[in-house]
């Protein structure tokens, strides 16, 4: 429940000096991130200087809109690394792709590996306006194909905030969740920060990302959490530490 005559901390002093970002957009005109390597350049400096360490960025991959391959991302970030560098930008970054569970992914992961967080971690995303009619179908071939789905944002799928229950029916049926920080200071809407609230105070979410995409997410880090920060929340952030390399 948010007290509001209580100040809260700005976003950006959560985040610890050697935080490890498992969520972003930063690579240069391959989805609805960065549009040029000056953005990837921006954004990568604004949030080091917030405490990020590493990266692993992570580009959409969606039939029909953001038809991204493995190949096509690796060249892209062995490229923006460089140009990067060559710019005197030290950064420690890995790829991994954001999947869009639709009737397409299974053939996707049935076919090719994907692209992971680290080791077996894939990060997944479902459709905003409803979730895919096989979704637990898909979870479970998933995981028979030797993944642990880590679904993005959970708090921001408007479908579900009035069905709490489902959230706790994902965890059960193998999903990770991943809180999208931002969701914290009402980013996204005020619904969308209470259900935050609520998915860590049943101890659901596993670990949070930046989810940045343009210079908005980066001022957007400026404002005050809606709510304090519990100690599911710091959790959370620790957690991050799974993906050190």
């Amino acid at each position: 429940m948010f007290h509001f005559l209580s100040k809260k901390p700005y976003l950006k002093d959560m985040i610890p000096a050697n935080h490890v970002d498992i969520h972003s957009h930063l690579l240069p005109g391959i989805d609805d991130g960065a549009k040029t390597m000056e953005d990837t350049f921006s954004l990568v400096n604004d949030l080091q200087q917030m405490g990020i360490e590493q990266f692993i960025t992570t580009p959409h991959i969606m039939k029909n809109v953001w038809e991204n391959t493995r190949e096509g991302i690796e060249i892209k970030l062995a490229t923006s690394i460089k140009n990067l560098e060559d710019g005197g930008q030290s950064v420690r970054m890995r790829a991994a792709a954001e999947y869009l569970i639709d009737a397409t992914f299974i053939k996707l992961f049935q076919n090719a590996p994907l692209l992971t967080l680290k080791e077996n971690y894939v990060l997944v995303e479902m459709s905003y306006l409803n979730p895919p009619i096989q979704l637990y179908d898909i979870i479970f071939e998933l995981q028979v194909a030797g993944y642990r789905p880590v679904l993005a944002h959970p708090e921001r799928y408007s479908f579900y905030h009035f069905k709490l229950h489902e959230y706790e029916r994902l965890k059960n049926a193998g999903c990770l969740f991943q809180l999208d920080l931002l969701s914290t200071v009402g980013y996204y809407g005020i619904n969308v920060a209470k259900v935050s609230e609520e998915l860590l105070k049943k101890g659901l979410i596993n670990f949070v990302g930046t989810d940045v995409h343009h210079q908005n997410h980066i001022n957007a880090f400026s404002r005050r959490m809606l709510f304090s920060p519990l100690p599911q929340f710091t959790e959370a952030i620790r957690n991050n530490q799974l993906f050190r390399i």
